[in-house]
């Protein structure tokens, strides 16, 4: 499955193509709402989900009941938690008893530290010393549905998802994990599905900037023996 992601400043008529015609899943993160102390706009997503027809995940500054409870509202089908969940894991449960496990995905950015792979919080800028694949685990106990995985090293890189990372973790948990960071061309999603082991693969840059098409990662993916929506 490839995924499309989208930050807070978007064109929602793109976003509308992007989603009818090519990408699986449609990623909003609003990464600057932890940061700035706001929550998503709820606004944007009521928008978004209007113009398209795909699976719809919103992400940033998500941290109570009520504040998932209307995205959810305004059209989300998912909402991904971060920040607030390393703050109060018992958030994850909480979410996953109001609203369901499948409604649920938890978000996990991690650095590859002198240890090893570690979680950072507030959009990748406070390390927190947790280790990724356990904390992974720890998600999933406590009722997360899926994971998405964002390498903060490879992420801007274009240089390729962190497989060691990926495959670490989608051998450890049995919810569906989302490869993030790295993507630079179709080979990457290759490497990611086959020896990452991940469920899905998500992007932003290769597609905002047109170096690649969805299409034209998705034909690859097939050319190669890999099984994926069209």
């Amino acid at each position: 499955m490839v995924e499309h992601l989208l930050n807070e400043n978007f064109d929602i008529e793109n976003s509308f193509l992007i989603g009818d015609r090519e990408t699986d899943e449609l990623v909003l993160l609003d990464i600057s709402a932890t940061l700035e102390g706001r929550e998503t706009f709820t606004q944007v997503v009521s928008d978004v989900a209007k113009a398209i027809a795909i699976p719809f995940t919103v992400g940033g500054g998500i941290s109570s009941i009520e504040h998932a409870e209307k995205l959810l509202k305004a059209g989300a089908d998912k909402i991904s938690v971060n920040t607030a969940a390393i703050k109060n894991p018992r958030f994850i449960g909480q979410l996953a008893e109001e609203f369901g496990s499948q409604c649920v995905v938890v978000a996990i950015d991690a650095i590859l530290t002198v240890k090893g792979w570690e979680v950072v919080s507030h959009a990748g800028t406070v390390e927190t010393g947790i280790t990724a694949s356990k904390w992974a685990k720890t998600c999933e106990i406590l009722g997360a549905g899926e994971i998405l995985l964002t390498s903060h090293t490879s992420d801007g890189t274009r240089a390729g998802f962190a497989i060691d990372l990926t495959r670490e973790i989608a051998q450890m948990v049995a919810i569906p994990v989302i490869a993030s960071g790295g993507a630079g061309k179709p080979e990457h999603f290759v490497d990611v599905f086959t020896k990452g082991k991940a469920n899905a693969a998500l992007a932003a840059g290769i597609f905002h900037y047109h170096q690649f098409s969805i299409s034209e990662v998705k034909d690859y993916l097939l050319s190669k023996g890999i099984l994926i929506r069209y």
